[in-house]
């Protein structure tokens, strides 16, 4: 099945930047889709934005144009949020997340990250 390991989140002034790194271990050779989604004390969970295996990028509206998802150029597993421009809005547990589903006739379960923390300060 798939492990995931996040890392990257922190405390930054609106305006500022950081980048998300989730590894996704699995033993099946299949790209993964990957996706990111937070959520902030009191409110749903929500997408950010996912990659497919294809490479299909979506994003929610909030983070268009300030935020960036991407994979590993060596490993494909490894997927990015790179998120420029933060604002308060922004600040939440975001969640790494794998869908669950058939990848090269293996299927795979869902799974979520832990969890990494970003806080936007003013």
């Amino acid at each position: 099945q798939v492990q995931l390991v996040e890392s990257g989140g922190g405390l930054v002034q609106a305006g500022g930047s950081l980048r998300l790194s989730c590894a996704a271990s699995t033993s099946t050779s299949s790209i993964l889709a990957i996706g990111w989604y937070r959520q902030a004390p009191g409110k749903q969970r929500e997408l950010v934005a996912r990659i497919s295996s294809s490479g299909t990028i979506t994003y929610a509206d909030s983070v268009k144009g300030r935020f960036s998802i991407s994979r590993d150029n060596t490993n494909k597993n490894t997927a990015y949020l790179k998120m420029n421009t933060l604002t308060l809005e922004d600040s939440g547990t975001y969640y790494c997340h794998v869908p669950g589903g058939f990848y090269d006739g293996i299927y795979i379960l869902t799974a979520w990250g832990e969890g990494t923390q970003v806080t936007v300060s003013s």
